[in-house]
């Protein structure tokens, strides 16, 4: 059976069909700023209808970057409802550390926001490659530790602060972690990181049995990565796969498909975190591509993703 025999058939009829618009998806792109720019264009025309939405407050904003780096652009979001003691997500976006930007997850973050309680930072790190690693890494925890710093500002508790990230925001908030573990502040509640990007090797056999699906594909990941790293050797915080001691990590929520690329380097990542003492919860749903849910998220597979995702960080932040 080929790959995409696999995937959910109600999941892949918009799958089918970006194929069918775009042979190769994104990746067969090759000049990236017009990858940037399409990417973009198809995301501002899924949300064009869509409606502010009434129960959050956002606002745009920037804070101090890392020492001798740019200031970092972030998007707030609030619940409108009051609440004695509200819980906050620092909000990674994914996109492969190459493309994404504080529209790219938009709607995920808004959903963060108003079915969690929470107040939600999304951050606009730096990409590669005009951004090597470790800028994006830099950038997510200078976000990090200014949104601890600056909880009674922001109306939240900061003994309730989550990290998550999907795909390669997944990486990077695992990264974060690690730095906040290894540099002891601040002190992290939660990760959640669905499908993360964590190794740069693609020596898994579910990287290379992911070749043509047109959603994150293992050339567009290899590629990725050599911009990513730039022509430096990956470490623990490039690539959290390559880490040796995953001990005092935060608890965790991972979940992956097992029609992504991304299914047995989680995995792996997850046998390690559990041998070191780690606190996780694993999933790995069948017929699942990557971001699956964003491209179909009325599909049932979908609503059951996203339904355990927010039951987990309600219960995880409670």
């Amino acid at each position: 059976m080929s790959m995409i025999d696999r995937v959910d058939p109600e999941s892949r009829i918009p799958l089918d069909a970006l194929n069918a618009a775009m042979p190769g998806g994104f990746n067969a792109i090759a000049d990236l700023p017009t990858r940037r720019a399409t990417l973009d264009g198809m995301l501002a025309m899924m949300t064009a209808d869509i409606p502010p939405n009434p129960n959050i407050s956002i606002e745009d904003s920037s804070i101090p970057g890392p020492a001798g780096a740019p200031d970092i652009a972030i998007r707030t979001y609030r619940p409108n409802t009051p609440a004695a003691s509200k819980p906050g997500i620092l909000f990674i976006h994914g996109g492969g550390m190459i493309l994404g930007n504080l529209e790219t997850d938009s709607l995920a973050a808004a959903a963060l926001c108003e079915f969690t309680g929470a107040v939600v930072v999304s951050v606009d790190y730096r990409l590669a490659p005009e951004n090597p690693a470790p800028a994006a890494i830099e950038d997510c925890y200078a976000a990090l530790m200014w949104m601890h710093s600056s909880a009674a500002t922001l109306g939240f508790n900061p003994d309730r602060l989550a990290v998550y990230g999907g795909s390669a925001g997944g990486g990077l908030a695992i990264a974060t972690a690690l730095v906040a573990r290894d540099r002891g502040t601040p002190v992290i509640s939660f990760v959640m990181a669905p499908y993360p990007m964590l190794d740069d090797r693609n020596e898994t056999e579910s990287s290379k049995a992911v070749v043509d699906l047109g959603i994150w594909d293992r050339a567009g990941n290899i590629e990725a990565w050599a911009w990513y790293l730039g022509g430096k050797p990956a470490d623990q915080y490039s690539a959290p796969a390559r880490a040796t001691d995953l001990s005092n990590l935060p608890p965790m929520f991972i979940d992956v498909g097992d029609c992504d690329m991304f299914m047995d380097e989680d995995i792996a990542f997850v046998e390690k975190l559990k041998a070191d003492g780690g606190t996780v919860e694993f999933i790995v749903y069948p017929g699942a591509y990557h971001a699956s849910e964003v491209f179909a998220p009325t599909a049932a597979l979908s609503v059951k993703i996203s339904a355990r995702r927010i039951e987990a960080l309600k219960a995880a932040l409670a």
